[in-house]
């Protein structure tokens, strides 16, 4: 594999997709520990509607978009991105919440 090259640095589609590649590794690594931190939250809450919590889902969204806005991201294509992954966490979350509960 190339070393780490910036995007307009690339001088093929098969630079740029082992950077894509690379980056993907990276991601899936990001998002198994974050879904860990997810999971590893679900006992201290004590209903289902702190496993959803609405408004935490909003301020999480406003920090991706802001930071998106910071790093040259597109703010709207990383709003829905975190909307999917808070989704899918908190699905994961909320089975560990009713398996911990269903347990006492």
């Amino acid at each position: 594999m190339d070393p780490h090259r910036l995007p307009e640095d690339c001088g093929s589609l098969a630079q740029v997709r082992e950077q894509i590649d690379r980056l993907d590794r990276d991601i899936v690594a990001l998002l198994a520990e974050r879904g860990r931190y997810v999971l590893a939250a679900a006992p201290f809450k004590r209903s289902a509607d702190e496993v959803r919590a609405p408004q935490r889902v909003e301020q999480v969204v406003a920090k991706v978009r802001q930071l998106a806005a910071e790093h040259g991201a597109m703010p709207e294509v990383v709003e829905r991105i975190y909307r999917e992954l808070i989704e899918a966490y908190t699905d994961a979350e909320h089975q560990r919440w009713q398996q911990r509960w269903q347990q006492r």
